[in-house]
């Protein structure tokens, strides 16, 4: 007799809520930094512009995720 089990391939490798959302949140910071370094190089702008616009796009970022429950758009408030 087999027992069914619901377990997805990452929780074989030990991945699981917590985890995802780590790397989900390490994602959305190298996104945030891509876009900072990019527009910084494109238009070749004061470096204090650039680390405004890097605090600006994480939580952007964030907000725009929609199964992020804490704010934003997947946010239940």
């Amino acid at each position: 007799m087999s027992m069914k089990t619901n377990q997805t391939w990452l929780d074989k490798i030990g991945i699981g809520p917590k985890e995802i959302s780590m790397i989900k949140s390490y994602l959305r910071a190298v996104f945030a930094s891509a876009i900072t370094m990019g527009i910084a190089l494109l238009t070749n702008m004061k470096p204090e512009y650039a680390v405004l616009i890097g605090a600006i796009a994480g939580p952007l970022a964030k907000w725009a995720d929609k199964t992020e429950k804490e704010y934003g758009v997947g946010s239940t408030d």
